[in-house]
């Protein structure tokens, strides 16, 4: 008989006692979207947590990056981002108007590298979007170097950053515009959702009217908008989500250190994401397995999967391998040496808040079979 499954992840959610206030307010106004107070006072509150000034809450994370991008005037031409990222990165590209053009990732923080992304650009090229993998910084600096000596606009998915923070300072203050999201998988979640983080308030309103079908007021539009508002349901999970939520923080640092103290020094296999590290969110656990490791990757997540451990191949197969992209001229695997390399080897381990020790421990007993 197996044991209780161990999944990748399991969202967080509030406490029933934080919700009935805000479920009882939204039943008495009856109004359940369109910018409601609750939505407004979860945007305040968020903004205050997360150390920025400015920021539209919406749907999800892929209509966040898409509002963010047609803010930018980005509605054709090329979008220079990682193939190391989840699928939606490039949908909201294409969903723009634009084309992805993938340049290779650092081989130490899988992020996309300035000296790559810069070697693609072209007088087609209208945007950088990197993404903030795993919650560990891309290079902000150096991309933004890139970004402002070709005059071009920085959208930093940050699907992964929530809280993240460098030198002290939210990490969605870089570039000109920051995309978070919440859904269920993710650090702090409201089921569905996002915000899109902007650097002033004129910004923060377009984006409003744009979440809201263009509408500058009740009987004007002045854009070509979509319908990616968060409801006041989702945004009272969010409320709640946030109370307790540095304990949320601390636990999963706890989950992350005990794997890193326990799997240091494994011939063949690597911790990618920093512990111990200020700033940092403990979104993930991606190991790389080497060939110095007695089985390869895919025998790994087999066995794992074998004691009802299920890990995740956390980005694997590419964007660029992936049918609606692997045509493109940049999505030639030899062009991403370093980023298919790291979809053959990354494995994510089981992380959250609450994963006890006795459970975290049958994933690493696994692992450490036979090494």
């Amino acid at each position: 008989m197996k044991p209780d499954p161990i999944y990748v992840a399991r969202p967080r959610l509030p406490e029933l006692s934080d919700m009935m206030p805000l479920l009882e307010e939204i039943w008495g106004s009856r109004i359940l979207t369109n910018r409601g107070p609750v939505l407004q006072r979860f945007e305040t509150a968020l903004s205050k947590y997360l150390g920025v000034e400015h920021l539209s809450v919406v749907s999800n994370a892929t209509q966040g990056t898409v509002l963010a991008m047609r803010q930018a005037g980005i509605t054709s031409g090329e979008v220079i981002t990682t193939p190391f990222s989840f699928v939606a990165t490039a949908h909201a590209i294409r969903l723009s108007g634009a084309t992805p053009v993938f340049a290779d990732i650092d081989p130490e923080t899988l992020n996309l590298d300035p000296a790559q992304v810069e070697a693609k650009i072209t007088p087609q090229t209208r945007a950088i979007l990197p993404v903030h993998t795993f919650g560990i910084p891309c290079d902000v600096d150096g991309l933004a170097e890139v970004a402002a000596r070709h005059g071009i606009a920085l959208i930093h998915d940050a699907a992964h950053a929530f809280g993240v923070r460098r030198d002290g300072q939210s990490i969605l203050r870089h570039g000109d515009m920051s995309v978070l999201s919440f859904h269920a998988t993710k650090v702090f979640n409201t089921f569905e959702g996002g915000a899109v983080i902007v650097q002033d308030r004129d910004t923060k309103l377009a984006i409003d009217r744009l979440a809201n079908f263009g509408f500058a007021d009740a009987v004007s539009v002045d854009d070509i908008g979509t319908n990616a508002k968060m409801n006041e349901f989702n945004a009272a999970v969010g409320l709640a989500q946030l109370c307790g939520f540095d304990d949320v923080l601390a636990a999963r640092h706890v989950v992350a250190g005990r794997y890193s103290a326990r799997l240091e020094g494994v011939a063949g296999l690597r911790c990618v994401c920093p512990t111990g590290v200020a700033g940092h969110n403990s979104y993930a656990f991606p190991i790389l397995i080497g060939p110095d490791y007695h089985i390869d990757r895919d025998a790994l997540f087999a066995r794992l999967e074998d004691a009802n451990v299920f890990a995740r191949r956390y980005f694997y197969p590419l964007i660029s391998d992936l049918a609606p992209y692997s045509d493109l001229p940049s999505a030639a695997p030899d062009l991403l040496p370093v980023a298919s390399k790291a979809a053959e080897q990354v494995l994510c381990l089981p992380l959250y808040h609450d994963l006890d020790e006795a459970a975290q421990n049958r994933v690493i007993d696994v692992i450490l079979a036979g090494s």
